[in-house]
């Protein structure tokens, strides 16, 4: 197991064995967290999204499970006939609920 010292400000030169073996290339971000009594230096993935792309194919669809809410919000909009509006559906700020003037612009 390779020794390493740490300088006045604490760098570290990780041994070049190593750093192959877990894929540490010059200028790519690592991870490092404290664990319990030691620490953990982990490389990031160069591209994040290409590299999470994919990692929940196997568990229920997010995008189904809103659409579906949605489609249950307007059956009960469309039973009871009410529906929810916000400030700016109303032609109003949501800071000016009561037609304040702000900045010398009169809110709808």
């Amino acid at each position: 197991m390779p020794t390493v010292i740490a300088s006045a400000k604490g760098q570290i030169v990780i041994p070049k064995k190593e750093r192959e073996k877990v894929g540490i290339k010059p200028g790519l971000r690592v991870v490092v967290q404290a664990v319990g009594d030691h620490i953990e230096i982990r490389p990031l993935p160069e591209n994040p999204v290409d590299y999470f792309c994919g990692i929940f194919k196997g568990g229920p669809s997010l995008t189904r499970a809103l659409l579906q809410d949605r489609q249950e919000e307007m059956n009960r909009e469309n039973k009871t006939g009410i529906k929810f509006r916000s400030y700016q559906s109303q032609g109003r700020h949501r800071h000016c609920p009561r037609r304040y003037t702000r900045y010398g612009i009169r809110c709808l």
